[in-house]
């Protein structure tokens, strides 16, 4: 049984440009890296791990954008939105309720490295961190 994203993975060829870039999204620098190959940041309530790996290591035949989209709750969607396509992302899905007055509205950019990054207000999440609260940050 699934019990909830533990790692998220991105990749890029350039792999210091998107530790730097990332960097600046996050706000934090990563916790980990592998030289050469891997940097891991935790983010968010719940310190998910987001790991970018070296394009050198990406499976065959992987071509960008594509994959899944994970959406990342935000509490600003729009502005989030804005300061990614300031940071050099570009638009892959504009901002778009899902399903008229439930509140769920997403969006997602490509960032500069080829991965399709996702956003959105979602009020499950807003409702279980409520319940919870956020997982200390690490030391």
């Amino acid at each position: 049984m699934m019990r909830g994203m533990a790692t998220v993975n991105f990749y890029a060829d350039d792999l210091e440009a998107a530790k730097d870039w990332y960097t600046e999204v996050f706000g934090i620098p990563p916790y980990f890296q592998v030289p050469g190959g891997y940097y891991e940041f935790r983010i968010g309530d719940y310190q998910q791990e987001f790991g970018i790996i070296a394009g050198a290591y990406a499976p065959k035949g992987r071509q960008a954008p594509g994959g899944a989209i994970l959406h990342w709750h935000v509490d600003d969607l729009q502005s989030c939105f804005d300061r990614l396509l300031e940071l050099g992302a570009t638009v892959y899905d504009p901002i778009t309720e899902r399903g008229v007055g439930t509140g769920f509205v997403t969006a997602s950019v490509v960032d500069p490295f080829g991965n399709v990054l996702g956003i959105m207000s979602n009020p499950h999440y807003v409702e279980v961190l409520a319940e919870t609260g956020p997982v200390a940050a690490s030391a």
